[in-house]
C-alpha cells in the first residue's frame, strides 16, 4: 500500500482471519474536548484491535482532520511507525437521515473498487476507516478543466459498481420519508417554530409528484449513486495526481441523472451562489468524459441534448432533497448552523429554475 493511503496492521488481520469487519459496542461522546476524548479512543482502539491491547496512551496521539456539519472527523496516529487512521464520528441524531446499514454494506464493495478509505472497524456510534494522505477540494477546484474532466471519469467508474441487493432505486422513497418526518416537526424556540409554519407542506408534496412525473418519463438509469458529491467530499493527492471519492453515507441505486444533477449544484460552493452552476458548454464537457471517458470526442450531440434534459431535471430533485432534509436538521442536530434559512434558499431556488428546466424537458421530449 502507498503513501496515499497508509494504513496499519487492522487492516490485513480484518482481511486475512475474517470478512468481518471488527467491532465495539463502545460509543465516543460527540461533544467531548479531545484531551477528554484520547483515552475514551485508545480504550476504543484497543477492544478493536488487539494487537494494540498492551499499548499505553502515550503511544497514540489525536488531531481533528474536520468537523462538517454531519459528522466529527478524528486522525489517529499509532507509535510513530504503525501509520494512521481516521474516526468518523457520527453527528447525533442522524439516522433520522442516513442509513447506516446501507452505508456499511456499500463501503467494502465501493472500497474494493478503488473508492474511498478502507472499512477497518465499526463502534456503537462510528467508524475507523484508513487515512488518506491527500488535501479536500475547495468548490473552485471543482470546475477546473483537469479536475472536471478526472472527476467526470471516476463517477462513471463509480456508478458501474455493484452494490448486493436491492437495485430499487431510493431517490423517491428517501424523499417521501424526509418530507413524512419534516412535515410532523415542532419546534420549542419560538421563533424557529413561526420559520417552520411558514413552509407549506402541501405545496411541497404537491411540487414532489409533479416532479416525479416529469422526471419518471427520462426512464434514467439506475445506478449506484454518491448523491453527496460536493468538494468536501472530493479529495486529491497532487503528487500522485489521485482523486478520491470519500463519505457514502448518502450513497445509493438511484439515478443517474440526481448524481450529476446534485453535483453541478455543488459548484455553488459553500455560499449558495447558484449563479456559478455550470452553464450548458460546462457541462457538456463533463458528459462528454462522463460518457466516453476515453474518447471524450466522440460523444454524440444527441447524446448530449439528452443526458442535459435529463441532469437539469433531477437538478430540481436534489433542491427538493436537501431543503426538506434541512427541516429535519433543524430540529434534530446539534450542530450550530441555521438549517431553516438553508431549506428557504434550496427551496427558493427549486422554484426559481424550474420553469427553465421543465421547458427544457419537453422540448426534448418533443424532438425525439
Amino acid at each position: 500500500m502507498g503513501a496515499t493511503e497508509k494504513i496499519w496492521n487492522a487492516t490485513e488481520v480484518a482481511e486475512t482471519h475474517s470478512s468481518e469487519i471488527p467491532s465495539s459496542s463502545r460509543t465516543i461522546d460527540h461533544s467531548l474536548s479531545l484531551p477528554a476524548m484520547k483515552p475514551r479512543i485508545v480504550e476504543l482502539f484497543k477492544d478493536l484491535f488487539k494487537q494494540w491491547s498492551n499499548l499505553d496512551e502515550s503511544d497514540f496521539s489525536l488531531e481533528t482532520v474536520s468537523g462538517g456539519i454531519t459528522n466529527l472527523l478524528l486522525k489517529v496516529s499509532v507509535r510513530e511507525n504503525d501509520g494512521s487512521a481516521v474516526i468518523r464520528l457520527y453527528g447525533p441524531n442522524t439516522e433520522y437521515v442516513i442509513d447506516r446499514q446501507r452505508e456499511l454494506q456499500a463501503i467494502p464493495h465501493l472500497s474494493t473498487a478503488g473508492f474511498g478509505a478502507k472499512l477497518l472497524g465499526v463502534f456503537g456510534n462510528g467508524m475507523v476507516q484508513s487515512f488518506i494522505d491527500a488535501r479536500t477540494l475547495t468548490p473552485s477546484d471543482m470546475r477546473k478543466p483537469k479536475l472536471v474532466a478526472e472527476i467526470a471519469k471516476q463517477l462513471r467508474k463509480f456508478h458501474e459498481v455493484e452494490i448486493p441487493g436491492s437495485r430499487e432505486p431510493q431517490l423517491w422513497n428517501d424523499i417521501s420519508k424526509f418530507f413524512s418526518r419534516a412535515s410532523a416537526l415542532k419546534f420549542d424556540d419560538s421563533e424557529k417554530q413561526k420559520k417552520y409554519e411558514m413552509v407549506s407542506f402541501e405545496e411541497i408534496n404537491k411540487e414532489i409528484n409533479g416532479l416525479k412525473a416529469m422526471a419518471d418519463r427520462f426512464n434514467a438509469p439506475v445506478v449506484y449513486c454518491h448523491n453527496d458529491l460536493l468538494s468536501g467530499n472530493l479529495m486529491l493527492n497532487e503528487n500522485e495526481g489521485k482523486l478520491y471519492f470519500i463519505d457514502f453515507e448518502y450513497g445509493s441505486y438511484s439515478y443517474r441523472g440526481f448524481d450529476l444533477g446534485n453535483h453541478f449544484n455543488e459548484y455553488a460552493g459553500y455560499d449558495c451562489d447558484y449563479n456559478l452552476y455550470p452553464s450548458q458548454d460546462e457541462q457538456f464537457n463533463f458528459f462528454r468524459h462522463y460518457l466516453k471517458p476515453d474518447t471524450p470526442h466522440e460523444v454524440s450531440e444527441e447524446a448530449l441534448d439528452a443526458l442535459y434534459a435529463e441532469t437539469n431535471i433531477y437538478m430540481l430533485a436534489s433542491h427538493l432533497y436537501w431543503a426538506i432534509w434541512a427541516l429535519i436538521q433543524a430540529k434534530m442536530s446539534p450542530i450550530d448552523f441555521d438549517y431553516l434559512s438553508y431549506f428557504f434558499l434550496r427551496y427558493n431556488e427549486y422554484t426559481k429554475q424550474k420553469e427553465k428546466c421543465f421547458s427544457l424537458a419537453q422540448s426534448y421530449f418533443q424532438s425525439r
